[in-house]
């Protein structure tokens, strides 16, 4: 539960648990979305966030999900995917998936 989720929580009754709309996960239109949420990340962001985190079985799954789910090229993805990791947002919202991501960042960059 993120510090926006807590901050709503905190006004509302609390008897039950309240329904929540799902995230979008595919589509154009997530492009055009702005930013949301105290974390400051559009749409688009958490999806790419979102793709990261996930594990993938075959090789070329994640390439063909980052075409169809996000309509982006993989060079494209990979260029807004490393300039998440130097936003503070992004920290905020999956710290620990932006950290591992900087790690090995930085040991690619060491080794060349």
């Amino acid at each position: 539960m993120g510090a926006d989720e807590e901050a709503e929580l905190s006004g509302a009754d609390l008897t039950g648990p309240e329904p929540t709309e799902p995230e979008p996960t595919d589509g154009p239109e997530q492009q055009q979305a702005g930013p949301t949420g105290a974390a400051g990340l559009d749409a688009r962001d958490r999806a790419v966030l979102a793709l990261e985190a996930r594990s993938w079985r075959t090789a070329g799954a994640k390439e063909r999900a980052v075409r169809e789910e996000l309509g982006l090229s993989s060079t494209r993805y990979y260029q807004l995917l490393n300039g998440l990791l130097d936003r503070p947002e992004a920290l905020a919202h999956a710290p620990v998936l932006v950290n591992r991501l900087r790690r090995v960042r930085d040991a690619r960059r060491a080794a060349r």
